[in-house]
């Protein structure tokens, strides 16, 4: 199995990827003085710009929200990848070539989608031609009865146009000829899943239905759902794109390239049943809903809605031991029938996965969102996920209805069912809640269902020691290295501490622009700065080589370098550092102005050394220790002239 990405690939990439145009794709960026830009974030709400990115250091930082760093982790945060995800995504944009290494052995490995050089591409750019062949052909003469079906639905041709729906013409092989006119190979469309192979040959997949484009994190589109309009078609009532290189049901989730944004900034996820229902929920202001294509939600559907949700710390998705929110909420939306419920209960296999809380939203009646849009409007969408419960609680619930709780047998057997749930809920906090809601519900003595739920603890059944086999901490393959977990972030001193406000601008520039800093800046100690977070950000920038070796490699690779010399706890304020708006906007006064800030910095840490060595001289007696009195006084006299030269050189 391939590992790594190799490290000098992963650099080329940063190198090759321009932030500004990666970035551009998703805020609008204005000129923010020399070398920088900024605009909104869009991780956060705001008004006020507070996004800033620098191009020449190859970094971007939001000064409201505290959220930072390179292109690469840009591109995970806003689509909600992997590390390694993210990179061969960028690569395939620039056209880095990927080579991969072992990450047991470090021998070079071979990765299936990279075997042949540009073949994504081609598969993508397939996608993308089908997607407009069949957007084109919804409004052609042919396709009156998938209007129809959107048009029953109060569907108009803006919410098509919108979420790029279309038509499959009814014949054999119209799409079939329409991407062989556009150059591609019969290999390329049978590997896109485009088209099936038959006795006689190739023809369409999609015929006479109505198709939804599916897109990944990013927009592109990987495959299509399909939904079946005439009687005479031996099909199944939805089809999909079958597995390919591009399409992974396990881990696709419609709707998902519409709602990332939202669903980062007001950290919660709705899950719906089908591509009608997500239609109805974005137009009704649930702009969070998303939808699993053909499959049940399942553990890798699980890590997509982690990354986006921002729950991306290694810990297989356990909740904290006080029973805190870490990611925010998870709300699956079921059909009220029996069929819903079952989904429920299986939802509730996957809810400790989550670094949230898991709701479910059902309507009494069994109406989908589809549905309630339809018959009461759009405000009847949003309350349905606003009346959600508690995960735990409907499964729990749902559960004790199988039950006649008027029997002592109906209570006892209630009771054993339901007691193993109970104790499968891993924060201690709630599942004592849980157990006393248990006894309210059931109307038992409540340390009755204690003990049973500590018996059911003691003896899991099958399920539940599957449970605990996958709940060990994920080890962290998608990162450059198999780094420790992040301890906690060194935090940026008072702005208002004059030192501290001259020592952080000269580690801005210093950072920013290393080729204008005196190489005297490498002379200084480890003592010169006297903040303690600025102390670490210069320690970290003489573990880089300082200055001398900044200047040679460059803003991006430099910065590079001194956030992986950092450590977990300081690198965050490099890249505030690094971002951060330098007070000279004029390109001719740039190296001055580095070289005057750096003066100073010097200067406050020249002043230190002149305080501590009068105060050395003035606590020893020149009569008993002549010696270490003329040893003291000839040291701060040198300081002091080295000071004078300093200010004589300004």
């Amino acid at each position: 199995m391939a590992g790594l990405i190799k490290r000098d690939d992963v650099d080329a990439v940063r190198d090759r990827a321009r932030i500004d145009e990666i970035v551009g794709q998703h805020v609008t960026l204005k000129s923010a003085g020399v070398g920088s830009m900024k605009g909104l974030c869009p991780f956060h709400d705001e008004r006020t710009p507070s996004f800033h990115v620098r191009p020449g250091v190859g970094r971007w930082h939001c000064f409201g929200c505290g959220e930072g760093g390179d292109v690469i982790s840009f591109v995970q945060k806003i689509d909600g990848m992997g590390f390694t995800d993210a990179v061969e995504y960028l690569a395939d944009k620039v056209g880095v070539e990927l080579h991969y290494e072992d990450s047991r052995t470090g021998a070079a490995a071979q990765r299936g989608p990279r075997e042949e050089p540009g073949r994504r591409q081609r598969l993508l750019e397939a996608h993308r031609v089908a997607a407009a062949f069949y957007a084109e052909q919804l409004f052609a003469p042919g396709a009156q009865a998938a209007r129809a079906f959107l048009a029953e639905r109060s569907f108009e041709r803006a919410d098509a146009e919108t979420f790029g729906l279309g038509y499959a013409p009814t014949g054999w092989d119209a799409l079939l000829r329409h991407l062989q006119s556009r150059g591609f190979t019969q290999p390329e469309l049978v590997a896109s899943g485009l088209v099936s192979q038959g006795q006689r040959g190739i023809y369409d997949r999609f015929r006479g239905r109505l198709v939804w484009p599916i897109r990944d994190v990013t927009g592109a589109v990987i495959g299509f759902g399909a939904r079946k309009l005439f009687d005479d078609d031996p099909g199944p009532k939805y089809l999909n794109t079958p597995e390919t290189t591009l399409y992974k049901k396990a881990q696709v989730l419609y709707g998902i390239d519409l709602a990332k944004r939202a669903i980062a900034q007001n950290k919660r996820v709705v899950i719906v049943e089908g591509y009608t229902d997500v239609m109805a929920a974005h137009l009704s202001g649930v702009d969070t809903a998303v939808a699993t294509c053909g499959t049940a939600f399942g553990a890798e559907h699980a890590k997509v809605v982690r990354r986006l949700l921002g729950d991306t710390t290694a810990g297989g998705g356990l909740q904290l031991a006080s029973g805190a929110s870490l990611g925010g909420e998870i709300i699956f939306t079921f059909d009220g029938d029996a069929a819903g419920q079952k989904a429920a209960m299986r939802a509730f296999g996957e809810d400790q996965r989550f670094h949230a809380q898991t709701f479910v939203a059902v309507e009494p009646s069994g109406m989908d969102p589809c549905d309630l849009r339809m018959e009461r409007g759009p405000d009847a969408v949003r309350t349905l996920v606003d009346t959600r419960v508690p995960l735990f609680e409907f499964v729990i619930r749902t559960t004790l209805d199988g039950f006649d709780l008027d029997t002592v047998e109906g209570r006892v057997n209630a009771l054993r069912a339901a007691a193993p749930m109970v104790a499968g809920i891993r924060d201690r906090s709630m599942q004592l809640g849980y157990a006393r809601l248990l006894a309210r519900w059931i109307g038992i003595d409540t340390d009755e269902v204690r003990r049973e739920v500590g018996r059911a603890h003691s003896t899991p059944g099958p399920a539940r020691r599957r449970d605990e086999r996958t709940a060990r901490p994920e080890r962290a393959v998608e990162t450059p290295s198999d780094g420790p977990v992040a301890g906690p972030v060194l935090s940026a001193p008072d702005p208002a501490d004059p030192v501290a406000r001259i020592e952080r601008l000269a580690l801005v520039v210093v950072l920013q622009y290393p080729q204008h800093v005196p190489v005297t800046f490498d002379d200084l100690g480890p003592d010169a700065f006297a903040t303690p977070a600025w102390r670490a950000v210069h320690a970290a920038i003489r573990a880089a080589g300082g200055v001398r070796t900044g200047a040679g490699l460059g803003g991006n690779r430099w910065v590079e370098t001194v956030v992986e010399e950092a450590g977990d706890a300081v690198s965050p304020l490099v890249t505030e550092l690094a971002v951060a708006p330098v007070p000279e906007d004029r390109e001719s006064a740039i190296a001055a102005f580095v070289a005057d800030v750096v003066r100073k910095v010097a200067d406050l840490g020249l002043t230190r050394r002149i305080a501590d060595a009068k105060s050395r001289v003035q606590r020893l007696d020149a009569q008993a220790d002549p010696d270490a009195y003329r040893a003291a006084f000839e040291e701060l006299v040198a300081i002091e002239k080295e000071r004078r030269e300093l200010r004589e050189s300004a």
